[in-house]
């Protein structure tokens, strides 16, 4: 399982909302192994009053969080880092400078999806990659 939120300014990342959808789940899908068919976004675009960056960013500058079980490989976890910032910069046109991903893992007993607790889920992938 695998939430994802997305943060930007509103007028960069509403412009680019879709294909940024789409290259993140082609991360998501790629890098961690997660079926296609597996996507929970939430986009956050924020005015600049409520989105302050460090100097050096620009406009695009985007932060993505990632909340999923835990059981994934560091290196697998580092394929989806890396996937991510070539994929940004060659889709998106959004240099690495202006992207930070923050992976958060929970073991499965402290979700609750469909009625159940995680770890009582039959699952049709696997976490453990």
């Amino acid at each position: 399982m695998g939430q994802v939120k997305i943060f930007g300014l509103k007028k960069a990342l509403n412009s680019n909302k879709a294909k940024m959808s789409e290259v993140i789940h082609s991360c998501i899908v790629d890098g961690l192994g997660f079926p296609a068919d597996k996507k929970f976004q939430r986009f956050f675009p924020l005015d600049s009053a409520d989105f302050f960056y460090p100097s050096g960013r620009t406009e695009k500058y985007t932060i993505v969080e990632v909340s999923m079980f835990e059981g994934r490989s560091v290196e697998t976890r580092k394929e989806f880092i890396r996937l991510m910032f070539e994929r940004f910069k060659e889709q998106l046109g959004i240099e690495p400078d202006d992207l930070e991903i923050t992976i958060t893992e929970t073991p499965k007993h402290n979700w609750g999806i469909r009625g159940l607790p995680g770890d009582e889920l039959t699952l049709n992938y696997k976490v453990n990659v």
